[in-house]
């Protein structure tokens, strides 16, 4: 028999419209910012390149894709009536997961700004990110034992950082072809 206060059996507070229309108006913004970046890349086409393989065909058509769910999203949040109901207050969850978000953008920020592209190798760009990234958010977990960056959680983070690294490096420059910074 499983105990009704357990987090497995409470049901998730519903998403509040308002909610859902910021997160739609992100989505849409970002997607119409890699479209935007997508098009302007170079094409190749001195280079005699297929046009099914330029630089920013993929990147496009994710960015189309994220603008689309994001119009779907922002459709389903007006219909739920975002622009009528009021917003709820934030609650300290909210605050700590807005806190979260904000040091995961400051992460992938550090990461593309200040790592990539400054004379740094680009596998071992990576490998510092990754392992950073999993320590951060491993402390900042809810559960109190997942908190403590032991010696295992250092090697851990670090064995996972260095093979990703290693890896995305060796996967884009050998069998994608793609020269990395």
């Amino acid at each position: 028999m499983t105990d009704p206060d357990t987090p497995e059996t409470q049901a998730e507070p519903p998403i509040h419209p308002k909610s859902d229309l910021r997160d739609a108006i992100g989505w849409i913004v970002l997607g119409v910012a890699i479209l935007i970046g997508s098009w302007t890349m170079d094409r190749l086409e001195r280079q005699n390149i297929n046009p099914y393989t330029v630089p920013g065909l993929l990147p496009g058509l994710l960015a189309i894709l994220m603008i689309l769910l994001g119009a779907i999203l922002l459709f389903r949040s007006w219909r739920r009536g975002a622009f009528t109901l009021p917003m709820q207050a934030r609650t300290a969850d909210d605050r700590d997961a807005t806190r979260r978000i904000a040091i995961v953008i400051a992460l992938v920020l550090g990461y593309s700004v200040v790592l990539v592209g400054h004379g740094i190798p680009f596998w071992l760009a990576s490998a510092i990110y990754v392992s950073v990234s999993i320590l951060v958010l491993q402390r900042l977990s809810r559960d109190p034992e997942e908190r403590k960056l032991t010696p295992k959680a250092w090697a851990k983070a670090l064995v996972i950082g260095f093979a990703s690294g290693i890896i995305t490096a060796v996967v884009f420059e050998q069998l994608f072809l793609v020269r990395m910074p």
